[in-house]
């Protein structure tokens, strides 16, 4: 025999053939490289499944936190720019931070408007990009609360949202009175 097919002995004493030649080694690594390969395409599948249900679970949640067309305590609030309004009117009174400014608008509206995380922070940042809003850091060598107060292109805008939503909360006020009428008397 030559010396690339003599056994040897394993670090468990058992004999290990090598591979006669090259191609054999070939052969080998490209099996290994299949097997990965099809290993990362099922992992890549699996990845991709899931996202599919975590946008459906989303999805889902992104409607019914929308509400049903029509209602007016979540979608059309929403859409009206009712949140940028109340933000920037809160702002204008005294600085604010975004926890505190979703506490205040819930208590405000009693829970009827409750806003979360993921709806706060992405208005203050886009507020804050277009330069309606500044945000300061309250101890700006490490993250803290971010106060945030408005600014002279956010009092304009925050005029022309008084004037804009006006009309849209005295309509939704004059059918809450008709409810409460009909139903209580």
């Amino acid at each position: 025999m030559d010396a690339m097919a003599q056994p040897r002995k394993s670090a468990h004493s058992e004999p290990v053939s090598e591979p006669a030649d090259v191609s054999d080694r070939g052969a080998r690594t490209r099996r290994r490289a299949t097997a990965k390969a099809d290993r990362d395409a099922a992992t890549r599948e699996a990845i991709a499944q899931a996202s599919r249900l975590g946008e459906a679970d989303e999805t889902a949640a992104a409607r019914q936190a929308r509400g049903r067309p029509g209602d007016p305590f979540t979608g059309e609030l929403r859409r009206r720019e009712v949140l940028p309004l109340l933000v920037l009117h809160m702002i204008s009174e005294n600085a604010s931070y975004g926890n505190q400014l979703m506490e205040r608008i819930s208590a405000m509206t009693e829970g009827v408007l409750s806003v979360n995380p993921n709806t706060m922070y992405p208005l203050l940042r886009s507020l804050e990009s277009r330069r309606l809003i500044e945000g300061n850091w309250e101890h700006p060598e490490r993250r803290s609360r971010r106060y945030y107060s408005i600014t002279a292109e956010g009092r304009a805008e925050y005029e022309r949202l008084v004037a804009e939503v006006r009309p849209f909360l005295d309509s939704v006020a004059r059918s809450i009175g008709e409810i409460v009428r009909e139903v209580y008397g």
